[in-house]
This record gives structure tokens, sequence and C-alpha cells, in this order.
């Protein structure tokens, strides 16, 4: 009975507590298969897709959570005004009946529950799990900032061009279109490499936590530019060969290419 009379007075009855525990598995069990199932299986979209580091950051965020129960436990039983106010707004989501907002609820429960449980010592310990959730919770953010992209595909699409023109072929390029031998490759707004960049990030960020570093603003700093930069590259590489086994006709290794890397490149034939 020592860990139910360590939450408020609703839960501290065992059986209400796992009665609890129960509920919260029923609602989000469903909720997080369909989230797996889209990354692993690509069933969803691709702006569900642009989360899929949350395959490992989830289970990296319920271990992080596990290795401070003892410090959760230790802390006073606070409850704050603002964790009903959260739960209240995390139920009114989850019957929202839209998939965005049934996704959003799910990250606002637990910010909730860690009001309620222990006020804003609980949300302070439990901060970096949180973030991960949130971080890897799906929403429309991807498909938000696609229009603010064209920058960053006329840069991708130059130097491409340029590295394809140094192995001799005729190419030209017109802001993120490239022709080569008459047939059109674009750099789409997926394609942009905004995946790749997101789970670099997200990646670094699980790092930092990992070695103790995330306090170290010149580390942190570095290895997050590191992760740009890194991504940026490897999506111009990437990007150039498509156009490059497109260009010169080699469309089944187009395609494998293609779909390995889950990018939405769009391409057009004479």
């Amino acid at each position: 009975m020592q860990l139910a009379r360590q939450f408020p007075p609703l839960l501290r009855d065992r059986w209400r507590f796992w009665l609890a525990i129960a509920a919260l598995a029923v609602l989000y069990g469903p909720v997080l298969m369909r989230w797996y199932d889209g990354w692993l299986n690509k069933s969803i979209g691709i702006d569900h897709e642009y989360f899929s580091h949350g395959v490992i950051g989830l289970p990296f965020a319920a271990y992080i959570a596990w290795q401070q129960r003892h410090q959760w436990e230790r802390l006073e039983d606070r409850p704050h005004p603002v964790g009903p106010l959260c739960l209240g707004l995390a139920c009114a989501f989850f019957l929202g009946g839209t998939m965005q907002l049934v996704n959003l609820s799910f990250p606002l429960l637990l910010t909730g529950l860690c009001l309620w449980f222990k006020g804003w010592p609980g949300l302070k310990l439990q901060g970096f799990p949180l973030v991960l959730v949130v971080l890897a919770t799906p929403t429309a953010i991807p498909y938000l900032i696609t229009p603010y992209t064209l920058p960053l595909q006329t840069f991708i699409a130059g130097v491409a061009a340029f590295l394809l023109v140094q192995i001799g072929l005729d190419v030209s390029v017109e802001q993120i279109y490239l022709t080569i031998g008459g047939r059109v490759v674009e750099v789409a707004p997926y394609c942009a490499g905004l995946k790749l960049l997101f789970t670099s990030l997200y990646v670094a960020l699980m790092l930092l936590y990992w070695t103790d570093n995330l306090g170290d603003r010149r580390r942190t700093s570095l290895l997050m530019l590191g992760a740009i930069a890194i991504s940026i590259t490897a999506n111009i590489f990437r990007n150039a060969a498509l156009a490059f086994l497109h260009g010169t006709g080699r469309d089944r290794w187009f395609d494998w290419l293609h779909e390995g890397w889950a990018a939405t490149s769009t391409w057009q034939r004479p």
C-alpha cells in the first residue's frame, strides 16, 4: 500500500490506481499501435513518417521515466491546479474525433498527470521524457512548413546539378527542377531532407542526454549544427543519385533508392 499512498487521495486505493493505469493502456494502446504501424509499414502518410524517430524515442522516454521512479516517489504530493485543466483538455481532444487532436491528447495527458500528482517539481523531473514524447507525437507540422522549404529545395537542386555536371552529364536546372536527357526530376518539398533533419536532431538530443552533455552549450551547439550539416549533405547526394538514375534511364534502381529512403521526389517522363 506504500506505492498507492504516494498519489492524491483519488488514486490512493491500490485498485483504483491500477484501474487508472489499465484505463490509460486501453485508451492509448490502440493509438500507439497505430503510430508504430504507420512508422514501420508506412500505412498512414508521409506527414506521419516525419515522426518515425518515435520508434526509438518513446521507449527511451519510458526508460528514463522508469529510471527516475525513486526520485519521483521522494517528491511531495503537491497537486497543481493546472493539472486537472490539462487532463480535461486532453479528454476533450481525445473525444474530439480527429486524429490530430487524439494524438495531441497523449502528451497533454501525461503533462496533466505529472502536474496533478507532483506539481511543478514532478513536471520538471519528467521534463525530458515529455519533450521526447512531444517531439515524437505525429502532427501536421510537416505539412504546415512545406510551403517555406523552397530556398532549401532550390539549394539542393543547384548543388546536385553541380555534382552531376562534374561527372560529365548534361544537366540543366531551373529552381527545383533538374533536366537530364529530357527527363525531369523535381526536388519536391517532402524531398528537401526535413525528415532526415528531424530524425538527426532528435537522435542528437537523445545522445546529449545519454552522455550527460545536455547542459553543455558548446557541445550541444556543435552536435546540433553537425547533425544539420550531415543531414543536408546526405540529402544533396541522395537527390543527385536519384536524378542520375532517372536521367540515365535506370528506373529500377531509381525506384529502389527512392522507396528505400522513404522519400517523395516526383519525376516526369518525357
